[in-house]
């Protein structure tokens, strides 16, 4: 009985200083993380809440219209917007050609570089330094492999008896273009999921399928996509999203030409509020784009969490 009272006794002395001690790491911790939280709130929390507020009023660029409120017109007038709708399809088409390429193409680039072959690393250096690249170095390399007469493509193509293609000036051609150079720009990213992907799966279970003679190909198709399952869920996820928010490397490819086919629907809202001058508007169609990419992102969670738990 005594031992236990000064037991108790001990740690009720013990218990200021474990506060203090547990207050001082408190304070420490977030001393280190509010200029990232000030940041934030700064620059990215405060913009959208003024933007979302800047949506329904006649703003514009030179700051007259604020005053003005217009409701729900700003939205209204972007959804019976042909250009809108116009540059959301270039968007959608852009997401759908690239997303299942990427995908694919990061796959069998994380395949190869994790094979056991001397050199691997300067295989994965190679795939992945692309996307460390500004995207002004990777449109001013590509504009000059696409430019027609002194291009490195269409000379080629014209070396060996074919015609010159305008990648970036044939409406039927230049939506393809920018394809290509965000395969060649972004795989990287989805590569290096996916090779991180492979290397948590265990060896033991490739050795008993070859036991068992299982090829190559029986193993690729019975055990390595099986167990990447979460990796594609994952890497399908984040480049939808990313897709749908495609903006740089075709404003400055071809400008969203020829004839705005390839012109996304971010050019168009940068262009509805730095060109024309409509910030109003152009927050509004950020807002309707916003809850467009919510509801796919969603979707897609959704989905990845159900066969996760069924998976359990």
């Amino acid at each position: 009985m005594a031992n236990m009272l000064i037991s108790e006794q001990v740690q009720a002395a013990e218990k200021p200083g474990k506060r203090s001690a547990r207050w001082k790491n408190d304070v420490i911790g977030y001393a280190f993380v509010a200029p990232f939280l000030i940041a934030y709130a700064l620059f990215v929390f405060l913009p959208i809440i003024l933007g979302f507020g800047m949506s329904f009023f006649n703003w514009s660029l030179a700051g007259t219209g604020k005053d003005q409120f217009l409701g729900l017109q700003n939205y209204q007038e972007a959804l019976t917007d042909p250009s809108f709708w116009g540059s959301l399809g270039n968007t959608v088409l852009f997401t759908v050609i690239s997303t299942p390429l990427l995908m694919v193409f990061g796959l069998v680039l994380a395949l190869l570089a994790n094979m056991k072959i001397p050199g691997r690393w300067l295989f994965r250096t190679v795939v992945f330094a692309p996307y460390i690249l500004p995207v002004s170095a990777v449109v001013l390399v590509w504009n000059w492999l696409y430019q027609p007469g002194f291009g490195l493509i269409n000379g080629m193509l014209t070396a060996i008896g074919l015609k010159e293609v305008g990648w970036l000036s044939d409406p039927n051609v230049a939506m393809v273009s920018t394809v290509i150079v965000t395969i060649w720009w972004t795989v990287g990213f989805n590569f290096v999921l996916y090779l991180a992907g492979l290397q948590q799966i265990p060896q033991e279970v490739y050795e008993s399928a070859s036991i068992d003679g299982a090829n190559s190909w029986n193993k690729l198709l019975h055990i390595t996509l099986p167990l990447l399952k979460n990796t594609t869920l994952l890497v399908m996820i984040l480049q939808v999203i990313s897709s749908l928010q495609v903006f740089a490397q075709i404003f400055l490819l071809t400008g969203g030409g020829p004839n705005y086919v390839t012109r996304p629907l971010m050019q168009y809202v940068y262009e509805t509020g730095f060109s024309s001058f409509r910030i109003g508007l152009a927050s509004a169609m950020s807002y309707l784009f916003f809850i467009l990419i919510m509801l796919i992102s969603g979707i897609q969670f959704f989905l990845f969490y159900r066969k996760k738990g069924g998976e359990a």
